[in-house]
Order: structure tokens, then C-alpha cells, then sequence
């Protein structure tokens, strides 16, 4: 039995989409910068498409226009005299000619539907458009930067990012729609900074489909929320001068001044008692964390970090760091050919390496990752397996040594330099990060608390890490280790490497490293962990804990 000629074309886009969507099926494009650039390609497709749509509807209705032009000058003169008009037999025959047949040709230019061709194209790109998960995401994302890099929401909203080539500003509707992802997520405290940012814009005259009125009320909610009272009052009444019918504004006018009516009462004396005892606990809390050796949370330090604000060596320390041409005891592949190595820090002891890995070994690296990227995965400290975290902004992919001559390459190199046994290390991890990327503070090794975390290898602990940056970062992207207040910008061509235990065994904790958000570029890593099992002779156990 033979098919049609449209069946058969069904069925190819139907085999199409399928093979496409089973590609791209989970695909989190929030989380890779290389893979959302194939989104700037599936968007120039479309807009080549809607333009020859309204290539074809100009060309329909030039015709129209064409028709209806010729038909008003010839009614004009035949309706000045009809039956002078009708009495030349051409004139006449033509007419019926014409209400015959040559109006039903107009009718179908008419109804041809020129959209077609754009709508089926657009139905297919479609499936792999972006998700809410991902514009989600980027939302985020873009708030998480906000808050690392100190940045307000005028100087985003202007673009006005530090090494950024392709400006962009954001509208009052782009910062509406990021107010209200941070609101449905209950964060007031960013709802309030974009939600003003909007009504700023309003207010200086940029044009949106966006009123005042709904900003505000988004606006007087988030104020509130926060226990501003006055302000949202202030801003409920700015509110009702432009709509004085607004229901929900009316209500919250009269429950803002109950509220505040409430807080001017004097207070009882146990509520008074109460406020003392408070502030008695508050004042120990701050003396005791004046007294604490490390008074700064974490995430404070490693947000302070990511801005260049780190601890500084001290000029002792900073005497003791070098630059040298390295052959590891004259390693045969380093004899004639040293590598360059630079001390980034002591303790713990971190090296970075120059001109390591060559402009062509990345093209190859990338190009065998880009297909295989999957949003990053982290391990389980409770059941030691692979899975996504929130905390981990990115994508992955793993090369084998036997996939490409190249991958080879490099994990000889590692070994060369390092001393140490590939054969029971990870595969290459190829790494790029999406909008504000990031990978918030972490240990590589497993903890003690931890004895399952590389339980499926079978080869022990991560014992060093080797890290390269396999691209420039315009702005962000450094790795920092929180707990000594080291950081290491990406530079593209160099690695990094430093131990994640001691020379007896135990976890070195000083190692505590994050990768701070990309602020602007597309950061691309890829490294090497390296394990215990076959180092028994190349990095001997020591008897001290710490050694």
C-alpha cells in the first residue's frame, strides 16, 4: 500500500520532532551559556521565516490593492453613464466576465492563507523553546548577581556592566516581570527593588503596557511585608490618587493606619520588660560573635571574595611565592620542555600552571562536550550518588581518555606534571556555566560523616583536584577558597591544582572552594579529580595527621 505524498512529509516532521525532542528533552538552557546560543540561532530561523511571511502578505495585498485600484477608476466612469457604458458589447461582456469569475479569483487571494509556512516553523521550534523553569532561572540568576556584586537595580537595568560589549537595557516590563518572580517566590526584600525600579522608569516617561497602579500595588505589598508600615501607607495613597476605586488599596489604606495606630500606643511594662530582655540577648549574641574568632558567615566571605575583596597575604607570606619553569624531577616530557608554574597560595598550596592547554585542545574539548552538556550533578553525601543540586548553576559533560587522541593528551600531561596515577582517576569533566553560573562553597574529598561519597568507584578518596580554565571571563567567574580567603581568576589556557588531603589520609578542610556567579561572559572549565588508589608510591602516606 502506498502512502501520499502528504502522509510521507507528516511522518518525516513527526520522525523529526521526535529525534529533536529526545535530544533536547530536559535540556535547563538557564544553566549553560554555550548551549543557550543555539537559542540565538532557532530566533534569526524564525525571523527569517516571519519576514518571508510578510514578504508574501505585502506581495497578496499589493495585488489587492492593485484590483481594487483598477476596478474604482472603471466604476467611476461606467456609473457616470450605464447604459452608454453597457451599450459596447465589450463592456458588457467583460462586466459578467468579471462578477463571474475574475471576483472569485479575488475572493481566494483574499482567503490564502500566506501563515502557513511561518506557523508550521514555529510550531516545531516551539518545543525547544525555553521553559518557565528556565526564564525562571535566569530571573534568579540575575538577582544572585544583584546581591554577590552589590549592583542596584538601575545600574542592571541600564546595562551598565563591567566589561559588557553588547548593552542592553531592560524595560519597565522586564523589570516588572522580574519583581514578580522574586514575589512569587516570597522574596519582598527584591520584589520591592525591581517593582521600584519599574516605577521609576514609569515615572520618567518610558511607555509600557505596564500601569503605575499595578506596579504600586505589587510595590505597598513587598514594603509591608518587610514591616515598613509608613511606607506602604505612603505608597498605598499615592496609589488611590491615581485609581481612588481600587478595592484592595481602599482596604489596605484603612488596615495600614489601624496597624500604625497600634504601634503609637505606649507599651505595657511587660512589654517594655520583654523589649529589655530582647535587646540584653541581642547585645550577648553581637559581643560573643566580636569575640569569635571568624565573625563573618560564610556566605558573606565568599560573596566578598567573588568581588575582589579577599584576605591579602601578608608580605612574608607573599615573599614565599614563586614563578618557575618546572620538569617534576626531570620528567622525560618535561626535561626539554618545562612547564610554567606560579604559586597562587601557601596554605593550602595552591599552583597554577601557564599556556597549558593550547587553543586547539580546547576547540576539540568543547566541541566533544557541547552535545553531551547536562545540567551538573553533585554528590549525594547520604546515598553517594550523582544528583542535581540548586546550589550548582551549570553544565557537564565527562570525556574518556579513549573517545579522542586529544582527551589522551591531556591526562598524560596531568599525570606528567602531577606525579600521579590517571588510570583510577575521573573521567575529564567539561564544565560551562549558565546565567550568573556559579557553584556555591564545597569540599571535593568525602568527609568522614561522608563514607559512602565515592563508594561506586571503588577507588578511594578524591585526593587533588587539576582544574583548567579553558576560557577569559569579562567579569566574575573566580574560584575562591572561603575558608583561607584565597582567589583565582579564570584565565584562559592556564590549570590550577592543590591537594584535598593531607599526605596521611585525612581531608585537608582549608580546600573549602566555590566558583563565584559569572557576572558577564561564558565561563568554561574542565577538570581532573584525582583519587587515592595507585598513589601508594608516587605520594607516600605520612605518619602526622597533617602532614
Amino acid at each position: 500500500m502506498k502512502l501520499s505524498v502528504s502522509l510521507r512529509m507528516a511522518l518525516c516532521w513527526f520522525l523529526l520532532s521526535f529525534l529533536f525532542h529526545s535530544l533536547y528533552a530536559h535540556n535547563d538552557f538557564f544553566t549553560s551559556i554555550g548551549q543557550m546560543t543555539d537559542l540565538l540561532y532557532t530566533e534569526k530561523d524564525l525571523v527569517t521565516s516571519l519576514k518571508e511571511y510578510i514578504r508574501q502578505e505585502e506581495n497578496r495585498l499589493e495585488q489587492v490593492k492593485d484590483w481594487a485600484d483598477k476596478l474604482d477608476s472603471l466604476t467611476i466612469t461606467a456609473t457616470q453613464d450605464p447604459e452608454g457604458y453597457l451599450g459596447h458589447p465589450v463592456n458588457a461582456f467583460k462586466l459578467m466576465k468579471r462578477l463571474n469569475s475574475e471576483w472569485a479569483d479575488l475572493e481566494s487571494l483574499v482567503l490564502k492563507d500566506t501563515a502557513n509556512g511561518f506557523i508550521s516553523n514555529l510550531t516545531i521550534q516551539r518545543q525547544f523553546f525555553p521553559t518557565d523553569e528556565d526564564q525562571t532561572g535566569a530571573a534568579k540568576a540575575l538577582l544572585r548577581l544583584q546581591d554577590t556584586y552589590q549592583l542596584s537595580a538601575n545600574t542592571i537595568s541600564n546595562g551598565d556592566l563591567p566589561g559588557v560589549v553588547h548593552k542592553s537595557r531592560m524595560t519597565v516590563a522586564d523589570c516588572f516581570e522580574l519583581g514578580k518572580i522574586a514575589y512569587s517566590e516570597a522574596d519582598y526584600y527584591h520584589t520591592e527593588l525591581w517593582m521600584a525600579q519599574a516605577l521609576t522608569q514609569l515615572d520618567e516617561g518610558e511607555e509600557s503596557t505596564i500601569d503605575k497602579v499595578t506596579v504600586m500595588d505589587y510595590l505597598s505589598y513587598a514594603i509591608y511585608q518587610q514591616g515598613e508600615l509608613e511606607r506602604a501607607l505612603g505608597m498605598t495613597k499615592r496609589m488611590l490618587k491615581l485609581d481612588p476605586d481600587h478595592q484592595r488599596a481602599n482596604g489596605n489604606l484603612k488596615y495600614f493606619e489601624f496597624q500604625l495606630e497600634k504601634q503609637r500606643k505606649p507599651e505595657s511594662e511587660k512589654e517594655q520588660e520583654d523589649t529589655k530582655k530582647e535587646k540584653k540577648v541581642l547585645d550577648k549574641r553581637d559581643a560573643q560573635r566580636k569575640r569569635s574568632k571568624d565573625p563573618l558567615p560564610e556566605r558573606k566571605k565568599y560573596e566578598m571574595l567573588c568581588r575582589g575583596e579577599g584576605i591579602k597575604l601578608t608580605p612574608r607570606r607573599q615573599s614565599r611565592l614563586f614563578c618557575r619553569y618546572f620538569d617534576n624531577n626531570r620528567n622525560p616530557q618535561l626535561l626539554l620542555s618545562p612547564v610554567k608554574q606560579e604559586d597562587e597560595w601557601d596554605r593550602p598550596h595552591i599552583v597554577r600552571y601557564h599556556d597549558i592547554i593550547s587553543d586547539s585542545e580546547i576547540k576539540t574539548v568543547k566541541e566533544l562536550a557541547k552535545p553531551r552538556l547536562k545540567r551538573a550533578t553533585v554528590h549525594d553525601p547520604i546515598t553517594g550518588k550523582l544528583t542535581t543540586a540548586q546550589y550548582r548553576v551549570s553544565k557537564s559533560a565527562w570525556l574518556s581518555a579513549y573517545e579522542h587522541s586529544t582527551i589522551e593528551k591531556i591526562n598524560q600531561r596531568i599525570e606528567d606534571i602531577t606525579g600521579l596515577e590517571m588510570d583510577t582517576a575521573e573521567e575529564l569533566q567539561v564544565a560551562n556555566y549558565g546565567v550568573g553560573g556559579q557553584y556555591e562553597p564545597h569540599f571535593d574529598f568525602g568527609r568522614k560523616d561522608e563514607p559512602d561519597a565515592f563508594k561506586e568507584l571503588g577507588t578511594g578518596n578524591r585526593i587533588a583536584t587539576w582544574l583548567f580554565y579553558m576560557s577569559d571571563v569579562s567579569a566574575g567567574g573566580a574560584t575562591v577558597f572561603t575558608d583561607v580567603g584565597a582567589a583565582v581568576w579564570p584565565k584562559k589556557g592556564t590549570a590550577v591544582f592543590w591537594y584535598n588531603l593531607f599526605a596521611s589520609g585525612e581531608g585537608d578542610y582549608s580546600t573549602r572552594h566555590a566558583a563565584c556567579p559569572v557576572l558577564v561572559g561564558s565561563k568554561w572549565v574542565s577538570n581532573k579529580w584525582i583519587h587515592e588508589r595507585g598513589q601508594e608510591f608516587r605520594r607516600p602516606c605520612e605518619i602526622s595527621e597533617n602532614e
